[in-house]
């Protein structure tokens, strides 16, 4: 069974649906309201372990009544929480998300997120050591981000990076990453180049083998001096794009072992599943249902 370790944020997704986005000073009357267990750290977690991983999660929540469900959510995916940490006097993490045509706008309030440390990560140590993957992203204090990064290396084991929100990272973080799994902007963000249209080239100067992913149009990747090649989407009706790109990190961590060019296409068929349904965690397939679609897409 492949193991990984998810270090990131937790949040409850307010999700309104609604005919279309409001413009600046607009009320519109919204169609439904849902309230769905996400955040990039714990929606990576989930989708890997309905992929089949064994999943451990580091990462904090607060004392709220949102805390104690995201808490036990991530219990019930048979996910370790061992180095999930409920902090006391704060809330949980939010995302307001309004989602229109199949497309969304989102609003992060990080709470407990941002008390995730250096130190959290060094308990963790030992999951990270026998890890086949660890998965971070960028909603958790950059510190954090970096003593995964740096205790990663140290234990010899291969992590993947989600660099969204997008902000400049150094350079040498990047140099120690296994993966970057940016979009366009993000990647330029990153690499300080915004401005820069030519992706490719853009996946050249990147100082680690990137993954980019291009929504409906699939992924580009290039491992180390390889030249950047191409996984064509799979062609789904798009009800809710929420946690697409959490749910292709999390099947690139789990496939990786069957070689890059397996693990973007089945990241690329397991995200296409994702957008099909509503809701982040949701809508995230399970190892049977990726299985399934990919044969009906040979």
């Amino acid at each position: 069974m492949t193991r990984i370790v998810v270090v990131g944020s937790i949040n409850m997704d307010l999700v309104t649906l609604a005919p279309r986005f409001p413009g600046p000073g607009e009320t519109l009357t919204g169609d439904r309201f849902l309230t769905i267990p996400g955040g990039k750290g714990a929606n990576q977690a989930v989708a890997a372990a309905r992929l089949g991983a064994s999943v451990a999660m580091v990462g904090c929540v607060g004392d709220d009544a949102f805390g104690k469900q995201l808490y036990d959510g991530l219990v019930a995916e048979g996910i370790d929480v061992r180095h999930v940490a409920r902090i006391d006097g704060i809330g949980s993490g939010t995302a307001s998300i309004t989602v229109a045509g199949g497309e969304n706008n989102i609003v992060v309030v990080p709470a407990a997120n941002g008390r995730v440390t250096p130190a959290q990560v060094e308990a963790a140590r030992g999951l990270i050591r026998g890890a086949d993957a660890v998965l971070v992203q960028l909603e958790i204090p950059l510190d954090a981000v970096e003593a995964t990064l740096r205790i990663a290396r140290e234990e010899g084991a291969p992590v993947i990076l989600n660099p969204a929100p997008a902000q400049r990272l150094p350079v040498e973080w990047l140099s120690h990453v296994r993966f970057l799994t940016p979009n366009q902007h993000e990647l330029a963000t990153v690499l300080g180049a915004e401005g820069e249209s030519d992706f490719r080239e853009l996946m050249r100067r990147a100082p680690c083998p990137v993954v980019l992913t291009r929504g409906e149009d699939g992924a580009w990747f290039r491992d180390r001096d390889d030249e950047p090649r191409h996984q064509p989407g799979f062609k789904v009706d798009a009800v809710d794009s929420t946690g697409a790109g959490d749910t292709f990190n999390a099947a690139l961590a789990v496939h990786l072992a069957e070689g890059l060019d397996m693990a973007v296409r089945k990241a690329c068929a397991a995200a296409a599943i994702a957008v099909s349904r509503l809701g982040a965690q949701d809508g995230m397939p399970r190892a049977d249902e990726l299985a399934a679609f990919l044969e009906a897409h040979r």
